[in-house]
């Protein structure tokens, strides 16, 4: 077999240096993260049934909505990132949050399924302005490679979205109905977006110097073989990403859960990834980022086995939610990580956005999917696809760690 040549330790998970990116920042821009990714990205997996129940509109057409939004995300990607290339992160990120808030306060007051994915198109454009690629952007015209520390810490508040609010979603329906809560969702992002400004108003760092690029120079056509195994990790983690998002508090209701139960279990899925992700910050340099992803494809499996053997007991199903987030909160980050290493970093945009565009292609029919799958198959049906997947995705991991090995001898 032919190996890929053996690399140090991603830049993204070394030790950082000096930044002029402050503590302030950094927290304003985790802050912004916790509101963002729990009153937009979240959303579906609270309201989703309470919306179709009272619509009347299958569960499909619900998760459909969420899917459009990914479509939409997909579609403005280059547009948003030509923005803050352009004029820095604070204006971009302002108006993601206000169209969110624009898509939320449509989904409040539908009427129809024409409003409903309005809204859901809003959100999606509201997403891609204002979760972590806009931020990862916005950081790294302002600290160059110095940013790295900054961008793994801001995914610790990112990470914490759907312990705080798919518990406080609940709360607000139950008080408000869902259409209350999502108009105090819409509040939350109005109120967020001041967050951003933060953000120097002007791109600060475009002469920030960029890491070096892997063997074979600048320009080298990156192995076809490392693209396409990186492809299919990236696309395996994100379909299970965006997918089991939408219906986590579903599957631990299939497992036997009542609704308050299963919403108190999800919390653990947020501590989960914030675990993961502290355990990246402080001793995930120690391995590359190729070698590294091994341990979230590993978790991910883990955790879907654990479910389908232990989940109907309160700690399997605990243990369940927290394999889970921890594995899908240390993959955001090497899944980031590894173009670094794999490919060309003056390319790193083309190359990346070329590669993932089935991901986001797949990722928008993922929820879908699996609420068909969760129709005709049930809830232990659904666990079985996915720990399948989960073991592709650590094969692949695999295969790509072995390429990039240290050599013997």
């Amino acid at each position: 077999m032919t190996h890929g040549k053996p690399l140090p330790s991603s830049p993204a998970m070394q030790p950082p240096g000096d930044s002029s990116i402050g503590a302030t920042l950094v927290v304003c821009l985790g802050l912004s993260q916790l509101v963002a990714w729990g009153t937009m990205h979240y959303l579906i997996a609270v309201f989703g049934r309470p919306i179709g129940q009272e619509m009347g509109w299958s569960a499909a057409f619900v998760q459909g909505g969420f899917s459009l939004a990914l479509v939409v995300m997909g579609g403005a990607s280059a547009l948003a990132g030509r923005w803050i290339d352009a004029q820095g992160g604070r204006a971009a990120m302002m108006t993601g949050c206000w169209i969110g808030a624009a898509g939320c306060a449509l989904l409040a007051t539908t009427t129809g399924a024409a409003q409903y994915l309005a809204g859901w198109a809003l959100l999606g454009l509201g997403m891609r302005l204002a979760l972590y690629d806009a931020a990862f952007a916005a950081l790294a015209h302002l600290g160059g490679a110095a940013s790295k520390r900054a961008m793994s810490q801001i995914t610790l508040f990112g990470g914490l979205a759907s312990t705080v609010f798919w518990p406080l979603g609940q709360a607000l329906a139950q008080a408000l109905g869902w259409r209350g809560a999502l108009g105090v969702y819409a509040l939350f992002l109005l109120l967020a977006s001041g967050l951003h400004l933060a953000i120097p108003a002007a791109r600060v760092a475009a002469h920030a110097p960029r890491h070096a690029a892997p063997a074979g120079g600048p320009g080298a056509a990156p192995a076809r073989a490392d693209t396409l195994l990186y492809g299919l990790v990236a696309v395996l983690a994100m379909v299970m990403q965006t997918g089991i998002s939408a219906h986590f508090i579903e599957l631990l209701r299939g497992l036997g859960w009542s609704a308050s139960v299963a919403v108190t279990l999800s919390a653990l899925l947020g501590i989960g990834q914030f675990t993961g992700r502290v355990w990246v910050v402080a001793w995930g340099h120690r391995y590359n980022a190729i070698r590294l992803n091994l341990l979230p494809s590993a978790l991910l499996a883990g955790g879907y086995a654990v479910s389908l053997v232990v989940g109907t007991t309160l700690y399997g199903a605990a243990a369940f939610a927290f394999l889970y987030g921890a594995g899908n909160g240390i993959a955001t980050i090497t899944r980031g990580a590894m173009p670094l290493l794999l490919f060309d970093t003056a390319s790193y945009g083309r190359i990346v956005g070329a590669v993932l565009k089935p991901a986001f292609v797949l990722s928008a029919a993922a929820p879908v999917a699996l609420a068909f799958a969760l129709d005709g198959w049930g809830h232990a049906g659904t666990l079985w696809l996915m720990l399948a997947t989960s073991l592709v995705l650590l094969a692949a991991s695999a295969a790509l760690a072995r390429r990039h090995a240290p050599r013997r001898g």
